[in-house]
C-alpha cells in the first residue's frame, strides 16, 4: 500500500534515497500541525502541515507547501534527505554553491574594482558615440 499520494516510482526513489543516507522511519518523529497563512478557513481547520524531526541529526523540517497532508509528508522527507546530503557533502552541495554565488554577487566591490568598471563603461560609451551618423557639413 502506498504511503504517499505520489507516483509509485517517486515513492520508491525516495525510500531508496532514505535507505542510502541511513534514514530510518523509526528515527523520525512526525507530527501534524494546523497550517497558517493563506488559505482561509480550510487551512485553519485541517492539520495538513507536517513537522518531521530526525532524532540522530536533530534536523527539523516543517512542510506546508501543499493542501494534502500525504503530499506534505513526502515533501518533508525529501527536504530531510536534501539537508542530510548537504551536511555530508558540505561545500560540494548544489544548494551551498547557490548560496555562495548569491553572496558573491551581493558582495560590495572594492574601490579600485569599481573605478575600473566605470572606466570600462565610459570607454564603451565613447565607442558608441563614434557610431553616430556623419553630417553633411
Amino acid at each position: 500500500m502506498p504511503l504517499f499520494t505520489v507516483r509509485p516510482e517517486k515513492e520508491t526513489q525516495l525510500l531508496e534515497r532514505m535507505a542510502a543516507l541511513g534514514i530510518r522511519e523509526a528515527d523520525l518523529v512526525e507530527r501534524f500541525v494546523r497550517g497558517t497563512g493563506k488559505g482561509g478557513q480550510k487551512v485553519n481547520k485541517t492539520s495538513s502541515c507536517v513537522y518531521v524531526l530526525h532524532r540522530p541529526s536533530g534536523i527539523e523540517i516543517k512542510c506546508q507547501r501543499e493542501r494534502s497532508q500525504s503530499l506534505n509528508r513526502f515533501l518533508a522527507r525529501r527536504e530531510l534527505c536534501d539537508r542530510i546530503e548537504e551536511r555530508m557533502r558540505g561545500a560540494q552541495s548544489a544548494r551551498q554553491q547557490a548560496f555562495e554565488k548569491i553572496r558573491r554577487q551581493k558582495r560590495r566591490r572594492s574601490r579600485r574594482q569599481k573605478q575600473r568598471m566605470l572606466a570600462d563603461k565610459h570607454h564603451q560609451s565613447e565607442k558608441k558615440g563614434l557610431r553616430t551618423r556623419v553630417g553633411m557639413d
